[in-house]
């Protein structure tokens, strides 16, 4: 029997939890991973390892927490020291390809055996030859938007070198495509870099099924998008409003309660010597004009990925493919006071991310489970479906028996984590059907009722009546990190690691 393909999209850093119907705001346009979710299975609860992008994406790899992969942080460029899932599955006869962004540690996805399109660090597409090769062979502008929003103070070096002023036309250029802004492209909806990673995909797709080599293939497309910035077509702009978006529900929070932790941020004009300026100097009125863009995002991301699906059908090959189509992370956008980006905290707007799996040849079609599940899995279930595992041990779990079978027994609650961002920061938070646990080294822990308080304004910590439920939940996390090995306890221990 000839082994299954398998193709795994990856969104960076989208806004999922909260923005949406449950507020009253416009649903976010992704028709396409609807549509894999309606071939297959929609997890409602699943969460990242950890709500950074180099953890998170080096968890993809290897199903293990950052404590025990070691890339705790961003770009620490810690060695791989265990197979991945790509090294695995290139031992076993299948042939990997890998087109967009890396950022899971040193090298890039060519030295885990894969072909295609791969750089180091976080990167830039727009400044690599690959992507001008590919303007030039479809006869495109290079890309370029107007800016409409900016989070840079305009008397910062670094925004004056870029050249980020609003109202002005801009190019990315760094190193790093990851500018805080926002802006409408000015070149056709083509030459953003989900259309041109899709399209990489796609030709590579197009050989496959000429070549009529029954070899299998791994297919893994990582979009730069919906992470900021936020540069959107004006098609997937006009979809959204702002009129449509009423204030966010936690965008007023003061912090009282909360751990000191959530007043981190450094975006201009909205913090001040590194903490959030409470209440934000922007107001509802102009973050409304803000989150259109952040949908807008997603929605293009969704229409490029829908280009690929299409080619697997176009070429008869969906049927034998297992389409797995998940994010690294969320987006603290809006949220908690009204941040943009991230930091070390770990409220439901960061951790909380879409994922479908579709697989016609054992999945039923149409359904959608609450069971609990994180990006841990990711690689076990890649490897299950190709009658594969790791030889040691790991912190995930193949999803394939769930999907096959509902009522199976599985977790009741799920574990994340958190090494800090730009903060150096000790978190661990558990996650039940019902309530959330956070525990933070050296500042004041978290508890909250999600079913009665999604958004997560009141921290029942001190509050007497819950400590059995928060016994319970400590005994939770303590069980989860005595099963998956965890050896930090003090932030201290963190930093003797570097």
């Amino acid at each position: 029997m000839t082994k299954p393909n398998i193709l795994f999209i990856l969104n960076d850093h989208q806004t999922y939890y909260g923005h949406g119907k449950a507020f009253g705001a416009p649903k976010i346009q992704r028709p396409n991973f609807e549509r894999l979710g309606k071939g297959g299975i929609e997890f409602t609860n699943a969460y990242t390892a950890s709500p950074l992008c180099g953890p998170a994406r080096r968890t993809i790899l290897t199903g293990l927490y950052p404590h025990n992969h070691k890339e705790i942080l961003n770009e620490i460029c810690h060695p791989f020291d265990r197979k991945t899932y790509l090294e695995i599955l290139a031992e076993n006869g299948y042939m990997n390809y890998y087109y967009g962004k890396w950022h899971a540690g040193p090298g890039t996805a060519h030295e885990l055996n894969c072909e295609g399109f791969s750089y180091p660090l976080y990167g830039n597409p727009y400044i690599t030859p690959e992507y001008k090769e590919y303007l030039t062979k479809n006869d495109l502008p290079h890309f370029e938007v107007e800016l409409t929003h900016s989070f840079y103070n305009p008397e910062w070096k670094s925004a004056k070198e870029a050249g980020i002023k609003v109202g002005g036309r801009y190019t990315p250029s760094k190193q790093n495509y990851d500018e805080s802004a926002c802006g409408i492209m000015t070149t056709p909806e083509q030459t953003h870099e989900a259309f041109f990673l899709a399209n990489l995909a796609c030709e590579q797709l197009d050989k496959i099924a000429k070549s009529n080599d029954e070899t299998p293939f791994n297919m893994s497309i990582h979009f730069w998008g919906p992470h900021p910035p936020y540069f959107v077509s004006q098609e997937c702009l006009d979809v959204y409003s702002p009129q449509d978006f009423p204030e966010y529900p936690n965008f007023a929070d003061d912090l009282h309660n909360k751990p000191e932790i959530y007043q981190y941020d450094m975006y201009y004009p909205i913090a001040e010597n590194g903490k959030l300026i409470i209440p934000n100097p922007l107001p509802w009125d102009q973050w409304k004009r803000i989150l259109p863009y952040s949908y807008a995002h997603t929605t293009l991301i969704d229409k490029a990925g829908g280009m690929i699906l299409d080619k697997l059908d176009e070429l008869g090959l969906s049927e034998n493919t297992i389409v797995i189509w998940t994010l690294d992370h969320g987006d603290a956008l809006g949220c908690h006071g009204g941040h943009f980006d991230k930091d070390c905290y770990m409220p439901e707007e960061m951790i909380k991310i879409p994922f479908a799996i579709r697989y016609p040849q054992q999945i039923h079609k149409c359904q959608k489970s609450s069971c609990f599940v994180s990006n841990i899995d990711i690689a076990p279930t890649i490897l299950d479906v190709a009658n594969l595992e790791f030889e040691d041990p790991i912190d995930g779990r193949s999803l394939l028996p769930v999907c096959k079978d509902p009522t199976i027994e599985w977790r009741e609650d799920i574990m994340v984590e958190t090494h800090g961002h730009k903060h150096i920061h000790l978190g661990r938070a558990i996650i039940t059907n019902r309530f959330k646990y956070v525990f933070n080294d050296k500042f004041k822990d978290e508890l909250y009722d999600l079913r009665a308080d999604p958004y997560e304004l009141k921290n029942l910590i001190d509050n007497d009546k819950y400590d059995d439920i928060l016994k319970d939940l400590k005994s939770r996390l303590k069980k989860w990190r005595a099963c998956t090995n965890d050896p930090f306890t003090k932030k201290r221990e963190i930093r003797k690691f570097f």
